[in-house]
């Protein structure tokens, strides 16, 4: 068996076209949704995925605010811009780029965000909205997996799905998408005494635990759907994800490269969700940054 792989690249690039058509609407019902995103520093990393939202917004005709802030700002300072962010009828989703400097509480920072702008998904807030299945952000990454598997035709109802990695960015909010569409899913991590027992059983296995080679083809069930989100650096400064790509791609039915896989569809899902603000805030004619 060899996999067939799930090209996110093209997949993100046909999502856009279609968020177009929506963008428009909006720019002619009243205004393009706007995305404020927050830079604070120099980590050169940072600059390259600000960069790369940025030119996604105009893509698609969403108008992009970037600001940067020196690394030495205080926490007030940052929480007090983002207060006039939350309070701009321009701005439909408010994004602060992470990791911070260590004298921030990058938490907090978020939590500053109003919940109606908190695109990214990651406020305790949307935590709570995607527990329960209320209404909300989901987090960009898991969005993306999810819109990657329904791209597919996967059938998750009855399906046995592994989540390796427990981060709150991730892992948990994968489980619980997983979950609302009846899968029964297991979250493996750090503490689990035999991932490969679980991995051997699922039909879905998505791995996000940034360490080269977690999974491999001796823990991978013939005909699996495998889902890297892993980003790591070889030795050769090539990127690789979590998966050994090569063996497991001869055991699984589908999977996803690392890049050109999950990396995309993270930028496309935040133009999802920074549309739906906007579309939320026409439709209830509310003042953009109410509860």
């Amino acid at each position: 068996m060899s996999a067939q792989i799930i090209d996110g690249v093209a997949l993100s690039r046909n999502l856009r076209q279609e968020m177009t058509g929506r963008v428009a609407g909006l720019a002619a019902t009243k205004r393009p949704p706007g995305l404020a995103v927050i830079l604070v520093g120099e980590d050169p990393a940072s600059q390259v995925y600000v960069r790369n939202k940025v030119r996604a917004c105009e893509e698609v005709g969403i108008h992009s605010v970037m600001e940067r802030h020196p690394a030495d700002i205080s926490q007030e300072q940052l929480c007090a811009r983002i207060a006039l962010l939350n309070e701009d009828r321009s701005i439909d989703g408010i994004l602060v780029q992470l990791p911070l400097p260590r004298h921030i509480d990058a938490q907090a920072v978020v939590e500053s965000i109003a919940p109606t702008k908190d695109v990214d998904g990651l406020q305790i807030h949307s935590a709570g909205a995607l527990m329960t299945g209320s209404a909300g952000f989901k987090p960009c990454t898991p969005y993306g997996v999810m819109k990657m598997l329904e791209h597919v035709g996967v059938t998750l109802k009855g399906s046995r799905a592994v989540v390796i990695g427990r981060s709150n960015t991730v892992g948990k909010p994968m489980a619980l998408l997983l979950l609302q569409q009846n899968a029964t899913v297991t979250i493996c991590h750090s503490g689990t005494p035999d991932i490969a027992a679980h991995t051997r059983q699922a039909d879905i296995v998505v791995v996000a635990v940034g360490r080269r080679d977690t999974l491999t083809a001796s823990m991978v069930k013939p005909g699996a759907v495998v889902i890297d989100v892993g980003i790591n650096r070889r030795e050769d400064g090539k990127l690789c994800g979590d998966v050994d790509f090569a063996g497991v791609s001869e055991i699984a039915s589908w999977i996803t490269p690392v890049p050109g896989g999950v990396g995309p569809m993270t930028i496309t899902m935040l133009l999802a969700n920074t549309i739906e603000s906007a579309e939320r805030t026409l439709a209830a004619g509310s003042k953009p940054g109410a509860l």
